[in-house]
């Protein structure tokens, strides 16, 4: 009876720890809402991305044009959701890119050590003591504002920040016993780090990206905000927010559509990313 008792409770208990919170599960919806409007954007959208629908500019809500039209006569809605496609693709390749820059010369800074460490670690500190904007602005009255430029822009200013956490996670693994074991057993770098380093920050750095995803993202919106991000014709949330800012004064809430869905998506990773670090937490204090 005892033990069948136990095995009830231990069960019970299994359940509560695999049954996601209420802010995951609405993190995870918005997401998921979100991915969909990004990844079927032609076939959700009424009309297409520059398509002109009407010669009447900021159109009234109607039936053909649910959130009516912007300053071009281009439907809104159609725009709002091939913004999602934009804003969403681009924040997640420059986030991806930047990972891959700082993760890796992160993880073996820490790995090396010595003067690799150092050089980079100042270069990183000299970078960091920037403001970002101010530096991105600068790279992009240099570069150009096309598309291209933006992601390795800010994917690379990124990427120090990146650096900064994958350095201190894969510094707290490399000088544990089972890493200095591997390198008495003649095992090489790039094998200590695929093998035993990799594998235990592994779980920090993706609940880390999906912060930085927060940040790129809000970093794009802004700077489109300001006419250097994205550029037209291209449906991006903190242009669209830029382009119809006039309907504010006649009492229109249109232009804070976009705005709102800058806020939500913003929302929504962050529920997904507190509870990946809730889980990664909880696995190190298991362990």
């Amino acid at each position: 009876m005892m033990n069948s008792m136990a095995q009830t409770s231990s069960s019970t208990s299994a359940f509560r720890r695999k049954r996601l919170p209420l802010t995951a599960i609405i993190g995870f919806t918005i997401v998921g809402v979100y991915l969909v409007c990004a990844l079927f954007a032609p076939w959700i959208a009424p009309y297409g991305e520059y398509q002109v629908v009407t010669d009447v500019p900021y159109g009234p809500w109607t039936q053909q044009n649910l959130l009516g039209t912007d300053q071009l006569g281009r439907d809104f809605l159609s725009r709002l959701i091939y913004g999602a496609r934009n804003s969403i693709g681009i924040a997640f390749v420059t986030t991806s890119i930047a990972f891959l820059i700082g993760g890796f010369i992160g993880i073996m800074a820490a790995t090396l050590r010595g003067w690799f460490d150092q050089v980079v670690g100042r270069f990183v500190d000299s970078v960091m003591s920037i403001p970002d904007l101010v530096f991105t602005l600068m790279l992009l009255a240099i570069f150009g504002s096309s598309v291209g430029n933006l992601i390795l822009i800010i994917a690379c200013l990124d990427s120090t920040r990146v650096f900064r956490i994958s350095r201190a996670a894969a510094l707290n693994v490399a000088t544990l016993d089972f890493v200095e074991a591997a390198a008495v057993r003649g095992e090489g770098i790039f094998w200590k780090v695929r093998h035993e380093i990799l594998p235990n920050i592994l779980p920090i750095l993706i609940s880390e990206f999906a912060m930085r995803f927060c940040f790129v993202f809000l970093a794009i919106a802004a700077l489109s905000f300001l006419g250097v991000g994205l550029q037209p014709p291209t449906a991006e949330w903190g242009s669209m927010v830029r382009d119809n800012s006039v309907l504010i004064n006649s009492g229109d809430i249109t232009p804070l559509i976009p705005a709102g869905a800058i806020a939500f998506l913003t929302i929504g990773v962050n529920f997904v990313a507190d509870w990946l670090l809730s889980r990664t937490s909880g696995g190190a204090n298991n362990a």
